[in-house]
């Protein structure tokens, strides 16, 4: 039920961009609904203002497109643009206005210029960019010998099938340019011209040129190397965890099957011998329950996220619907997480459970929000559009409040009622062994790394495409091929952890609950680190502000795949450690 009605909500919400209730159905002369979004560097972002916030011509009195939660997530503040384009009627050349710019007005359109800004508005709900203007470079290194150009004049053409819009395109002629280099007042004429031609695409594939560059053969080849790739590895190491592991593992039955017949004359050792600690619970049972129940809820939310791409509703430009989901999937499921710590915490006999259950809420929420905090308010400072209104502010921590904190208390509250013991094929001694002395790579650090490197080296061409879609201008539309990665992403990382946790416990190291969920999560470290790569490496990004928001966002996402993955990691090694030690006579 809840399935069927976040699909219709979210279709509601997002699926159709256009508030106005139009059908996209236009009789010759009708006028076309025209949007101005938002300016920006081109480089940042993340660093967008709103379009006005430039000495531009305004049509009057400027009034805001009412927009959707997601809508607002994005970013986008939409007002009427100042041109008039009206259906299947072409334009010579007609003037917005001629504006008086000031010494600062001019400063500051140089300064745009200068820093690649471009602009995005939406024709018809069809998205379109542009660049404000060009420097044209007249000598080679003194800036003094830059010349900054203005485009003052824009050309559309449009195509149309029947009484429907199409495509739009825009041409913006350096020779119809303002030199603006020097701080000088000047009279600028703001003006525009259009042209209609018919085409025969029909309306529905008319959003497919934007995810074109996401299937040409040569980005699918590199796809498709990717996922090699990671089946590669994921071969590899099932082929290793094969041969050797349960090899291995079969030479430790057939021995302690010998072992029991002459228990008086061997000394048992290896994996066996632990066998009264190895189900010993851990240290801060609440914090391990909450990294669990977090781990759950999120992949479940990524799993929610993928069966809403694989079906469509996040077709390019689909604005808001891709933020609405997550706001609401997130606390659609935040019972899961109540439901999972509270059951854990309770198996591991916890007794504080409502303390836990705070915890888990906060687990997650409290450092992203803290995060939101500070990022909010360096948005407010410079003014961007991806400083979130009040009204937003509130209906988010209305979500949180309404949805999100009962469901995660009717998920605690239901696993309470349905309490389970833990399932131990062993009995625990009342005193721990001691752990023998273990040589450097045995370590955490060390088994860390090692855990990590396989899954990211699994996923880390695909992850390229996906900061470059979230963090730059492309678009990224082949779902079906990151749903693979991912569901890979779970297999590796499930796998390696299982081997390290063999072998910890062949070296008679049974502290491996906390263990297993740091070398399940640790390919998150990984993430965040290929984030200072992709920040000095692979990207154009500057300013206190796009810095910010990258590494902050980015931060938190990590710390998300850190909890999921570690989830992931310590369920498999959990299933594993119950089938071994069920599988040998422990006394």
């Amino acid at each position: 039920m809840w399935g069927g009605v976040l699909l219709a909500f979210l279709l509601l919400c997002g699926s159709k961009a256009g508030a106005d209730g139009s059908d996209h159905k236009y009789r010759e002369g009708d006028l076309v609904p025209f949007y101005a979004n938002k300016v920006g560097p081109f480089h940042n972002p993340s660093e967008t203002y709103r379009y006005y916030d430039l000495p531009f011509c305004s049509p009057g009195p400027v009034t805001d497109k009412r927009e959707a939660l997601g809508e607002v997530l994005n970013g986008d503040r939409l007002v009427d643009a100042p041109y008039e384009l009206r259906f299947r009627k072409d334009l010579q050349s007609k003037t917005i206005c001629r504006k008086k710019l000031t010494e600062e007005e001019v400063a500051i359109l140089r300064d745009a210029v200068s820093k690649d800004y471009y602009f995005q508005m939406y024709y018809d709900d069809l998205p379109f960019w542009g660049f404000l203007g060009k420097v044209e470079k007249e000598g080679k290194h003194d800036p003094a010998d830059f010349k900054y150009l203005l485009f003052n004049h824009i050309h559309f053409e449009i195509l149309y099938n029947g009484d429907q819009v199409i495509e739009i395109k825009i041409q913006m002629d350096p020779k119809l340019s303002v030199d603006i280099s020097n701080d000088k007042e000047m009279e600028v004429s703001f003006s525009y011209s259009a042209t209609w031609k018919e085409t025969d695409i029909p309306f529905g594939k008319r959003m497919e040129k934007y995810s074109k560059t996401s299937s040409l053969p040569r980005h699918l080849e590199i796809h498709w190397f990717s996922i090699i790739n990671s089946c590669v590895t994921v071969l590899l190491l099932t082929g290793f965890l094969a041969t050797i592991l349960m090899r291995v593992l079969r030479n430790d039955f057939i021995k302690y099957s010998h072992d029991e017949e002459s228990a008086e004359d061997q000394e048992e050792t290896g994996w066996k011998y632990i066998h009264g600690d190895v189900f010993r619970f851990p240290k801060q049972k609440s914090l391990f329950s909450a990294v669990l129940g977090s781990g759950t809820q999120l992949l479940a939310l990524a799993l929610f996220i993928f069966l809403l791409a694989l079906v469509g509703v996040f077709y390019p430009y689909n604005r808001g619907a891709f933020f609405t989901a997550l706001v609401l999937i997130y606390a659609l499921t935040s019972g899961i997480s109540g439901y999972t710590a509270t059951s854990m915490y309770l198996q591991l006999e916890g007794t504080n459970w409502v303390r836990n259950l705070l915890l888990t809420g906060c687990l997650f929420c409290g450092p992203l929000f803290l995060t939101f905090c500070f990022l909010n308010t360096v948005a407010i400072a410079y003014s961007a559009t991806a400083a979130l209104p009040f009204g937003t502010i509130l209906v988010i921590l209305l979500i949180w409040a309404l949805v999100t904190l009962p469901l995660l208390v009717l998920g605690g509250v239901a696993a309470k009622s349905n309490r389970v013991e833990f399932q131990a094929p062993c009995r625990t001694t009342k005193f721990p062994r001691e752990i023998p002395p273990l040589p450097w790579y045995r370590g955490t650090a060390p088994q860390m790394a090692m855990a990590g490197f396989l899954p990211f080296s699994a996923i880390y061409i695909e992850l390229y495409y996906i900061f470059a879609s979230v963090w730059g201008h492309k678009i990224y539309t082949i779902y079906s091929i990151l749903f693979i990665v991912f569901i890979i992403l779970i297999i590796v990382t499930a796998f390696i952890t299982v081997a390290l946790t063999y072998f910890q416990l062949v070296v008679e190291d049974h502290n491996w609950w906390w263990r297993s969920v740091l070398c399940g999560g640790s390919t998150g470290v990984f993430i965040l680190l290929y984030c200072f790569y992709y920040y000095h490496a692979r990207s154009d990004m500057s300013g206190f502000m796009q810095t910010s928001f990258f590494f902050g966002y980015m931060t938190c996402i990590s710390y998300g795949f850190f909890l999921m993955l570690g989830t992931v990691g310590f369920r498999a090694s959990l299933l594993f450690v119950r089938h071994i030690y069920r599988s040998i006579k422990c006394e």
